[in-house]
């Protein structure tokens, strides 16, 4: 059934789909080799493949994501943590350890809380906020949060980009992973993504560059003298962002290249001067 779906491991997915609905490990479903199933596992386990030779993710399926040192809870209210946002928290992490920079941090569309939650966890920040325009997204980070007992060290706010926020705070650092992927995109991205993953999280219009452009514009007037903007960047948009970063005369300018060769970070410290942008 996977196989026909078009799934590209079908055996791969098959395996992790039965060990997630037996509550064992993959490694263990490969060596208890006489294992039974009582009907009511082999009725979800087939529930399971129907779902995803829907091509519905199997994350979404299983309820739950690995991200950097964390499981997270996560369904169709968020995007599924991916890698590449795994190395944007360790630059962010990178950074404020080489520059004793432990202050507050935010995390600008934290949706299922994946950033917030693991700069929490790995991190020494004074304070943390995640914010998120959809309230369902902030329902999901709540849950991650009291289920890794975290719940006391984040704040989570509801808003669109620094509405989101009260007027005096500051930052060491802001962090994003924000929507980039332009409308004309979509025909091109597989069907897990396209289908099933919340399109508030992952479009933007200008080229995918709107809300790119609207946190390079804005986070000087939140960040500290020096703070950090970390964000996440499609693949095609650095020499865009960097041109913008120059503009907003952001300093120590750096894109950073995911595991395929890729330009997927830009990180750019607040300037000595603030210039105010024209997105909001």
């Amino acid at each position: 059934m996977l196989r026909a779906a078009g799934i590209e491991a079908p055996r791969l997915e098959a395996e992790l789909l039965l060990s997630g609905v037996m509550g064992i490990s993959r490694s263990m479903l490969r060596l208890e080799r006489d294992l039974a199933l009582d009907e009511s596992v082999a009725a979800s386990f087939r529930n399971a493949v129907a779902r995803r030779s829907q091509r519905e993710p199997t994350q979404y399926i299983l309820g739950r994501a690995s991200f950097r040192t964390l499981e997270l809870h996560v369904d169709a209210r968020v995007l599924i943590p991916r890698p590449e946002t795994e190395l944007l928290v360790g630059a962010v992490l990178d950074w404020a350890g080489r520059r004793g920079r432990w202050g507050a941090v935010a995390d600008i569309g934290t949706g299922s809380g994946a950033i917030s939650l693991s700069l929490a966890a790995e991190g020494r920040f004074s304070h943390v906020i995640g914010t998120d325009v959809s309230h369902d997204a902030l329902g999901v980070a709540r849950e991650n949060a009291v289920r890794l007992g975290l719940e006391e060290r984040i704040e989570f706010r509801a808003g669109s980009l620094w509405s989101a926020l009260l007027a005096g705070m500051r930052f060491d650092a802001i962090v994003s992973n924000p929507p980039y992927v332009a409308q004309h995109e979509r025909p091109h991205l597989m069907p897990e993504v396209a289908d099933w993953e919340p399109a508030v999280a992952l479009y933007a219009e200008d080229e995918g560059l709107r809300v790119l452009n609207a946190l390079l514009d804005g986070a000087q007037e939140w960040l500290e003298p020096g703070g950090l903007l970390a964000l996440e960047i499609g693949f095609g948009q650095g020499e865009a962002v960097r041109a913008r970063a120059r503009q907003m005369n952001y300093e120590e300018i750096r894109i950073l290249r995911d595991l395929a060769g890729r330009e997927r970070i830009i990180l750019a410290e607040r300037g000595r001067t603030v210039v105010r942008g024209t997105t909001g």
